[in-house]
């Protein structure tokens, strides 16, 4: 079977489309879980830490705020894809299960 022949096949089977729509829809739900953290998780944590912005911290030249708001927004970030995928994961067991 030629190179040509095998991508035919490869794309016919739809895992490109499938992969396709996964990035797309990665995409999108990007945008929510960042808003979601950017827009409400992150100003709490400003609140209750005293500070207006984390990221307009600084040492000297050192703008170490935004090293702490963007680690905290990569955790944040994270907790919420975690806890999405657990929620979808129960879903479909008791989707299994029925």
């Amino acid at each position: 079977m030629s190179i040509l022949q095998e991508f035919k096949t490869f794309i016919q089977k739809g895992n490109v489309a499938e992969l396709a729509i996964a990035v797309v829809m990665g995409t999108a739900f990007q945008s929510v879980v960042q808003s979601f953290v950017n827009d409400l998780i992150m100003p709490i944590i400003t609140l209750m830490s005293g500070f207006e912005k984390l990221s307009d911290l600084k040492a000297g030249p050192f703008n170490y705020g935004k090293i702490i708001a963007a680690t905290l927004n990569f955790l944040f970030v994270a907790i919420v894809a975690f806890s999405i995928i657990k929620v979808l994961n129960k879903l479909k067991d008791v989707k299994k299960s029925n």
